[in-house]
């Protein structure tokens, strides 16, 4: 109950799309707390925004668990360099390859650049975000708009379709949806929209895929502590962050690890088509 930080947090705008070192408190990746017992011995893993937050402590994990892991990332050099040096302090390859994923091309050369370095792809987590808040519709530009669908959506689709065809059977797809994708929030209406739309291209993705023997799963996470949080939201808004939901504090990313652990070990071979809700003890619908 008290193992983590509860709101009202006094905790600075940060510049998008946010350092892990600005934040007031520190999140928690599972540094000190994950141990890992080979359930991804031997795999290979892209993670999308892997330098920080969610991604972070899901590479920590993968790490943890036996697997080799490329990160991709937008800019943020230090943060992705942080967490290359936890994955390779677990004995495990670290690849960190920068870029921007709205480009179709970068995408089928990310892919590529992690079947050559890493000798294959057997876990695409698909994870980067983009989000910004507005109170009115008339607020969101159309470039804006169009931004969110491309990094949200658009790219999921192409590093989707580049994976599929160097993926073996046995292989998993893991994409990060929302709470947002079920209880939208108005303040978030781009990012919610492509939250939603994420769900769907898993459910489908799960039955188009499953002849091939590869599967398709979302994580739905609620109000987590990561840096896009002080990087795009009000301070007000900052400040109770998580207070809403029954555990009246925001998520840690270390707390979502093991949902995505779950999704792409091979011994969950009947899970495809599902969506793991980690929001605090709020339901989704």
């Amino acid at each position: 109950m008290d193992r983590y930080p509860t709101p009202p947090f006094d905790t600075p705008k940060i510049a998008m799309p946010g350092s892990t070192g600005d934040m007031v408190p520190r999140p928690d990746h599972g540094e000190e707390s994950y141990r890992g017992s080979g359930r991804l011995e031997g795999l290979k893993a892209l993670i999308t925004g892997g330098d920080s937050g969610i991604g972070r402590a899901v590479a920590i994990a993968y790490a943890r668990e036996g697997a080799d892991v490329a990160i991709s990332y937008l800019c943020e050099e230090e943060d992705a360099a942080e967490t290359c040096q936890w994955i390779r302090q677990a004995g495990r390859k670290a690849l960190a390859i920068r870029g921007d994923i709205q480009n179709a091309e970068h995408c089928r050369r990310l892919i590529e650049t992690v079947v050559s370095d890493l000798g294959g792809i057997d876990i695409l987590v698909n994870n980067a975000a983009h989000q910004a808040s507005f109170s009115e519709i008339g607020d969101i530009s159309d470039e804006e708009w169009e931004l969110t669908f491309r990094v949200n959506i658009h790219a999921m689709f192409y590093l989707t379709k580049a994976a599929v065809t160097r993926m073996k059977p046995g292989s998993s797809i893991i994409n990060t949806a929302s709470i947002n994708s079920d209880t939208p929030n108005p303040s978030l209406l781009a990012y919610a929209t492509t939250k939603g739309a994420i769900q769907n291209f898993t459910a489908g993705l799960a039955q188009m895929l499953a002849e091939k023997g590869i599967r398709a799963n979302a994580v739905a996470p609620g109000p987590i502590w990561t840096p896009l949080i002080p990087a795009t939201l009000e301070e007000d808004h900052v400040r109770n962050f998580g207070k809403s939901v029954p555990m009246k504090r925001p998520g840690q990313p270390a707390e979502l690890a093991t949902a995505y652990v779950m999704l792409a070990d091979p011994l969950s071979s009947y899970t495809s088509g599902a969506t793991i809700a980690v929001t605090g003890g709020k339901p989704i619908l």
